[in-house]
């Protein structure tokens, strides 16, 4: 597992560059507004991935919060519990996976019901008749037919969510003095670090190809920015209040001195 231990410390010397964390964010931003510009004008070429039935579209995308939450839950206790054992502490932790499980069922449910409510009941999907007695995009599809309404990208906003959210919650590490670990606690950290970065590689691969084969520029660009907004409004300003889960711990520079 020696090869486990180098692949952590690259990954967690990355994580430490002020830059990586500072301007991550904004690479959502510009891949969804360059990724449309690229389709828009037709300059990539269909590929495996443009094809919404690709292996990592339907076993990872269409349940990434499943992965999310997965792969997040033991690594916020084992991370966490490295710094404060307290039952308090680890609770109040993870009660950030329950807020962001509520971003994520708010944001995705009222993306449907905007669809929904400035949508209509097509024929055919060149929209030439429309079908009376249909108010929703699962009863107009169920029914065999086309809807087609404002539709804001669910994966636009879910990938970019996820993604910032895993890299707060993975921060921990980079303060974190694994020599005092117990051997199984120490591989279970390091392996749950590994998946977590390929997870969020993946997150940001399909993100990419969502960009550039799918859905229309505002589309995009709305479901990219309520993704980043939920990051903001969350990590950014409540999780700075007393009364919330708080931020992942780590390790004040000067207390980290003390412990090399």
């Amino acid at each position: 597992m020696a090869a486990v231990g180098v692949i952590v410390e690259n990954l967690v010397s990355l994580w430490r560059i002020p830059a990586a964390r500072q301007f991550f964010p904004w690479v959502f931003v510009l891949v969804s507004a360059l990724g449309s510009i690229l389709k828009e004008l037709d300059l990539v070429p269909q590929t495996y991935f443009s094809s919404s039935r690709n292996a990592l579209n339907l076993y990872f995308v269409k349940v990434s919060w499943g992965w999310t939450l997965l792969l997040l839950t033991p690594f916020i206790l084992l991370s966490n519990s490295s710094f404060n054992k307290s039952v308090s502490f680890l609770r109040r932790r993870l009660l950030s996976l329950v807020v962001a499980t509520a971003v994520w069922y708010v944001c995705t449910e009222t993306f449907f019901y905007i669809e929904d409510l400035t949508g209509s009941c097509y024929e055919t999907q060149d929209m030439d008749l429309v079908k009376e007695g249909f108010t929703s995009k699962a009863s107009c599809r169920k029914s065999g037919f086309h809807w087609h309404g404002y539709d804001i990208s669910g994966h636009s906003f879910i990938l970019s969510y996820s993604a910032l959210f895993i890299m707060e919650e993975m921060a921990p590490m980079a303060s974190l003095k694994t020599t005092s670990l117990s051997a199984w606690h120490k591989l279970a950290l390091n392996l749950l670090y590994v998946a977590l970065n390929l997870i969020l590689l993946i997150w940001v691969m399909m993100f990419f190809s969502t960009s550039v084969y799918f859905h229309d520029l505002s589309h995009k660009l709305l479901g990219t920015l309520c993704g980043l907004l939920g990051w903001y409004l969350t990590y950014r300003v409540w999780y700075l209040n007393p009364l919330s889960p708080g931020l992942p711990p780590q390790r004040h520079p000067r207390e980290q001195k003390e412990h090399t």
